[in-house]
């Protein structure tokens, strides 16, 4: 049985973020994205695991490299969460502006 990961799980990491906003510009080997950060290439080596379980990057072969890249739409996915997200916080507090209009005019 193979688990999937959940890609919330793969952005609740700094690390992971931080390498997929690297990504988000270019098209670079795990080497030029460990290089980026102060830890061993092998921890580096299972967040890109990870990302790539989680199915946000992708790795395409060049010569004798593995170049890896973001995968938008599967962060399209993550802002249609936020959205939803944004739109529920967005109705709460305008029901909240509502209710104390309606305080306001009736200590009037």
């Amino acid at each position: 049985m193979i688990l999937r990961r959940d890609i919330f799980q793969a952005i609740a990491d700094p690390t992971r973020r931080s390498i997929l906003i690297l990504l988000a510009s270019q098209s670079i080997t795990a080497g030029a994205i460990a290089d980026q950060f102060d830890a061993a290439r092998s921890t580096v080596s299972k967040h890109i695991q990870i990302l790539t379980e989680c199915d946000l990057i992708e790795s395409s072969q060049r010569g004798r490299e593995i170049y890896y890249q973001i995968k938008m739409d599967k962060v399209k996915e993550i802002d249609v969460w936020l959205d939803q997200l944004k739109r529920v916080w967005d109705e709460r507090f305008n029901n909240l502006d509502k209710y104390l209009e309606k305080i306001q005019q009736n200590k009037l």
